[in-house]
């Protein structure tokens, strides 16, 4: 046996010191701290060992059973069983599995559907959009007209009268729909009626309720939107990537040359394998179970945030995300952030729509129950956890308060462990 290579095929993270002491230390806080991003979940073990598996030595191009390259007979199998389980799981004909991530599934969708140039008509990021939906630093930003909608100042919601009058005045090609800061369910079948009466094509970004729609707890994007991409995780609690649905063939090739040759290249069979073990996890009973209890949990969590005496944007929410407003107590989402993390809780700073700060020190926290929930917290403990959240953004700079909380919040993690 050649010793050129000793221990390749056998050690383990060992082999690395730094980088394991790097990873054991994510871990630790994982364990150790509760986790309210809302772009952040927690996986199953399922999910890991199918991301961290095999798959990851093997090269695919094209589409399921039409690969450019050979050796792909289980790759094939893998890829077509993550496709029927997701549009099995949200009823529609067709899906992409490929995408590295939401952004990726996004643009994939743009460059297919739509030629440079083109009008898109989606939400400000100011009043809760997300950033590959046409903002000016990115890609999407650059190549496509982007006009944006935003909220109504008095219900902090969006008001259709107004999207239409956007739609009419700049007849957009396409109208989409999602954002990754807003706490409302949205009109699908209102939207769509807009872009049907402006010719324009419609598509919803569900990332951040995904898991709801699947579940039936949020209104589902179909039969009212064209498209749909999404994440496969925030809600779905499964592996980071992106995935795009939809029900009309004469969208398919568009679509998939969108994705690939378009905006991405070989496809991360083991991300896929991940994402064919979420999507199995999700059709699942107990997923229904898990999302009306992250439904409850974000309630509890809104509801006692407020009798706290914290506004919340909207007056609450009706997914699992939340932005909470810190301008009425005096201090900025960034320094709220950076203390809440000393006490082992981690969240976002965030826009809220009209917020006369800048994004390095905005006005608001995005909070989440996700991955809370997926920890096994209930209500009772987001009731404890908001008071945790009120008592340190009400005195940022009390470092005793601040490291009392650390200790209670290590508490309650180790009674719903992890790994």
């Amino acid at each position: 046996m050649s010793t050129l290579h000793a221990g390749y095929f056998s050690q383990g993270l060992e082999a690395d010191p730094e980088l394991e002491r790097a990873i054991g230390g994510e871990l630790a806080r994982q364990r150790q701290g509760i986790e309210l991003i809302a772009s952040e979940n927690i996986v199953s073990r399922l999910v890991l060992e199918a991301q961290g598996s095999v798959l990851t030595n093997k090269t695919v191009e094209g589409l399921p059973y039409g690969r450019y390259y050979g050796g792909a007979e289980f790759a094939d199998a893998i890829e077509a069983l993550a496709v029927e389980r997701v549009t099995r799981l949200f009823g529609c004909a067709f899906a992409n599995v490929q995408p590295h991530s939401g952004s990726n599934a996004n643009a994939g969708v743009f460059l297919g559907l739509l030629k440079l140039g083109d009008t898109i008509l989606s939400m400000d990021t100011a009043a809760g959009g997300h950033i590959s939906h046409g903002h000016p630093a990115t890609l999407t930003g650059r190549d496509y007209t982007i006009v944006r909608y935003g909220v109504c100042r008095e219900s902090e919601t969006i008001e259709l009268a107004a999207l239409r009058a956007l739609a009419l005045a700049h007849r957009p090609r396409l109208i989409v729909a999602g954002g990754s800061a807003y706490p409302a369910a949205l009109d699908f079948a209102g939207m769509r009626a807009i872009a049907d009466e402006v010719g324009a094509l419609f598509m919803v970004d569900m990332a951040h309720f995904a898991g709801l729609v699947a579940t039936g707890l949020y209104p589902h994007p179909f039969p009212h939107a064209h498209v749909v991409t999404s994440t496969s995780y925030k809600s779905l609690r499964g592996a980071r990537g992106g995935f795009v649905l939809w029900n009309d063939p004469a969208l398919s090739d568009r679509i998939n040359y969108g994705i690939f040759p378009g905006v991405q290249g070989s496809v991360m069979m083991h991300a896929v394998a991940a994402k064919a073990a979420c999507f199995g996890e999700a059709l699942r009973p107990e997923f229904a179970a898990y999302n009306q209890a992250v439904l409850d949990n974000a309630r509890m969590l809104a509801m006692s945030l407020s009798a706290a005496g914290l506004r919340l944007v909207g007056g609450g929410t009706d997914c699992g995300l939340m932005l909470v407003d810190l301008s009425t107590i005096g201090v900025t989402g960034d320094i709220a952030a950076k203390a809440l993390e000393k006490a082992g809780l981690a969240v976002n700073k965030n826009l809220i729509p009209f917020d006369p700060r800048p994004p390095e020190a905005p006005s608001g926290l995005r909070l989440s129950s996700n991955a809370g929930t997926a920890r096994g917290f209930g209500t009772a403990e987001f009731a404890t956890i908001a008071g945790f959240i009120a008592a340190v953004v009400k005195a940022p700079d009390d470092a005793a308060l601040i490291a009392d909380v650390a200790r209670q919040v290590r508490e309650l993690c180790a009674r719903f462990p992890i790994y």
